[in-house]
């Protein structure tokens, strides 16, 4: 047992959830619904990650939504604040250490679509990783060659599908091609995404979905749209529009989440 491990199963107090959520901007807000929480700084677990990032508070929260057991992580490390791409492979390793499952990730993104306006929630089916990096770089044994066929597992899909329905919140699905960041895209990248088959750009969750599969973790995706991609609308994108926007959407997929929870059938 690694020593985020022990450290992590100590302070959980003998809460056993199996499924895991990482919150990315406009979703921080959900961690005050989880009853009987308890909170776990990062910096209390062993190589756990220092998010650098405005809006990401760096704390894991666990304890019951919907009555349902579940562990959240409030902040990411993203690569583009250090250049390692398995920056979360601790944090994850630890999870699957403690007998989690299941991993639900979010984020925010940008559309590539005009009926996919920002307020918007993307349902992730497949990604695109153009970021030209990997988090299992480095690995030395065979399980580096993660497959990733069926990346996202068609039981949380519908699982979320089903929650969307029962809310009546519009759920979109696509594609979401990671660029490194943390400069964001240009228009004619937009133009390339496009082209390749992307309906959202980001800098986050590939890394995650890829360190999840190949630690045997069942993984699910969720984008909040913040802004139209570069060259969409003529405006300049900025890190204010997302912060701004994020709760939008992020209010749309905390409701999904809290049926979704909900669902006796999300443990099949």
């Amino acid at each position: 047992m690694t020593d985020a491990v022990a450290r992590l199963t100590e302070r959980l107090e003998g809460r056993v959830p199996k499924i895991a959520l990482v919150l990315g901007s406009g979703l921080g807000g959900l961690v005050d619904e989880v009853e009987n929480a308890v909170r776990i700084p990062y910096g209390d677990l062993p190589g756990f990650p220092h998010s650098g990032v405005t809006g990401h508070a760096g704390q894991i929260v666990a304890g019951d939504l919907s009555g349902r057991p579940v562990l959240m992580l409030a902040g990411r490390a993203h690569y583009y604040e250090h250049g390692n791409a398995a920056a979360m492979r601790p944090a994850l390793e630890a999870l699957a250490g403690i007998g989690i499952d299941r991993l639900l990730l979010t984020n925010a993104a940008g559309s590539l679509r005009e009926d996919m306006p920002p307020g918007s929630v993307m349902m992730i089916t497949d990604h695109i990783n153009f970021s030209g990096t990997n988090p299992l770089f480095g690995e030395q044994t065979d399980r580096r060659f993660v497959g990733l066929t069926e990346a996202y597992d068609q039981g949380l899909r519908a699982a979320i599908e089903r929650a969307a329905e029962a809310t009546g919140t519009e759920l979109h699905k696509g594609v979401y091609m990671w660029f490194s960041g943390p400069s964001f895209e240009t228009p004619a990248e937009i133009r390339m995404a496009r082209v390749f088959g992307a309906d959202a750009v980001g800098m986050s969750t590939v890394p995650e979905v890829i360190l999840a599969r190949f630690l045997g973790l069942r993984v699910a995706a969720c984008s909040v749209v913040t802004n139209l991609a570069a060259g969409m609308t003529g405006g300049e994108l900025s890190h204010q529009e997302t912060k701004d926007m994020a709760p939008l959407g992020g209010k749309r997929l905390a409701a999904i989440f809290r049926a979704m929870f909900a669902d006796a059938a999300l443990d099949g």
